[in-house]
């Protein structure tokens, strides 16, 4: 299986985030990915709140980089690396609150998503399968409370991140 890695250094500045989705959207496009794929459109929101994380909470450049598997079917892998150590933390908003969503929309719409410690700060990574029944519409969000350590186990279609955030399951019926 061959995999296309690229990727785009974002300064601690929010505006850039606008910057890393228009990026985004041009390299996923001369990958095979057609922008009006709703693979595409979830993949732009997810990194979109990674990046926006990164620069807003730790206030340090970071790197967004995209892994893409085989152009049909396969997984894409988003990551986004900064120089904080503190773990993400999962916050859930209340009522007008106008942020604590991000990583609940993360959970919501990757098939797995987690970080990992990367040089002195950390990785924040997620995975959407193209070929996945989730890809072809958001799943609703599910609440995810925090995250759960999987030692001694390597998670994710590309075999990288120690932490993984639990899934939950959406009956349907």
């Amino acid at each position: 299986m061959q995999v296309l890695q690229v990727q785009l250094e974002v300064g601690p500045d929010p505006a850039e985030v606008g910057r890393a989705r228009k990026w985004a959207r041009s390299r996923l496009a001369g990958s095979g990915i057609g922008l009006d794929e709703p693979c595409a459109e979830t993949l732009i929101l997810l990194i979109s709140e990674l990046v926006t994380n990164a620069v807003v909470h730790t206030g340090c450049p970071a790197v967004l980089r995209m892994l893409l598997g085989p152009a049909e079917g396969g997984t894409v892998r988003v990551e986004v690396a900064d120089s904080s150590c503190c773990p993400p933390r999962p916050r859930h908003a209340q009522g007008d609150d106008t942020n604590g969503r991000g990583l609940e929309l993360v959970d919501g719409l990757a098939d797995r998503w987690g970080w990992r410690p990367e040089g002195g700060g950390k990785s924040i990574w997620c995975e959407v399968d193209r070929d996945a029944p989730g890809a072809q519409s958001a799943p609703e969000l599910s609440g995810h409370s925090g995250l759960k350590e999987r030692s001694g186990r390597t998670d994710g279609a590309y075999g990288s991140g120690a932490y993984e955030a639990p899934r939950a399951v959406t009956n349907t019926a």
